[in-house]
């Protein structure tokens, strides 16, 4: 069963964090889908995986891009899956049950990443935990500290106590 990260930001925003996470997934030689809600958000996201970071960049392609089963990192609004994703990504409260089964499903590990600023995202993620809690999958939640560092702080199914 696919693990399910819930990555809730405080002190530092989802541009921020999104590119580390995604060096660290191919780092393990992982295929990427990172999926929005919006054309707007996704083509600025694009935009911003060039030049994140003075010289370097993270290899990606979207739908408008040829061959994007061969993109290591596939950004995308819809259900699609072309690379065969060992990860996937959800930002702008994208919904991730659905994806669960079928083609689309990842791999390894489903990663639902929102803004604790924004509470339309605040109260999405709460519901998607809650649906997925519900539905027996595994989750873990990971919250940021004052220093942007992440903290494990809760899992389904609870760990038994020693």
């Amino acid at each position: 069963m696919v693990e399910i990260f819930f990555y809730h930001h405080k002190t530092l925003r989802i541009d921020d964090t999104l590119p580390t996470l995604l060096e660290k997934s191919l780092e393990k030689d992982w295929l990427v889908v990172v999926q929005a809600t919006s054309e707007r958000r996704l083509n600025a996201l694009d935009e911003h995986l060039w030049a994140y970071e003075p010289g370097s960049f993270l290899p990606h392609g979207t739908a408008r891009d040829p061959s994007p089963e061969t993109q290591p990192i596939f950004l995308t609004c819809s259900h699609e899956n072309p690379n065969g994703a060992d990860v996937r990504f959800f930002i702008e409260a994208a919904h991730v049950a659905p994806l669960l089964d079928g083609d689309a499903a990842p791999r390894e590990r489903a990663i639902l990443m929102f803004d604790g600023e924004d509470e339309t995202e605040l109260l999405d993620a709460r519901r998607q935990w809650v649906e997925l809690r519900d539905a027996g999958h595994k989750l873990v939640y990971w919250q940021q500290d004052e220093s942007g560092r992440w903290v494990a702080k809760a899992r389904e199914p609870k760990e038994p106590k020693a």
